[in-house]
């Protein structure tokens, strides 16, 4: 059986939700929470953590510094 990802990141990213950065914070709560379509903070993707990802339209957003 294939898995969809690695169920031992599971935890690093609750713990990534709890501590977003101040960018993702930003983008999370005055734009992507409330996007029409439904964006997934912090999740894992085979052996990677996103920072916010979208099934419906198929795209990751990484954030990576200021």
């Amino acid at each position: 059986m294939i898995r969809k990802h690695n169920p031992n990141l599971v935890e690093n990213a609750k713990v990534l939700r709890k501590e977003m950065t101040t960018e993702e914070r930003h983008l999370w709560y005055d734009f992507l929470r409330t996007y029409p379509v439904r964006f997934l903070r912090q999740k894992v993707l085979g052996r990677y953590i996103v920072d916010f990802y979208c099934a419906q339209a198929k795209l990751v957003i990484e954030l990576d510094g200021s």
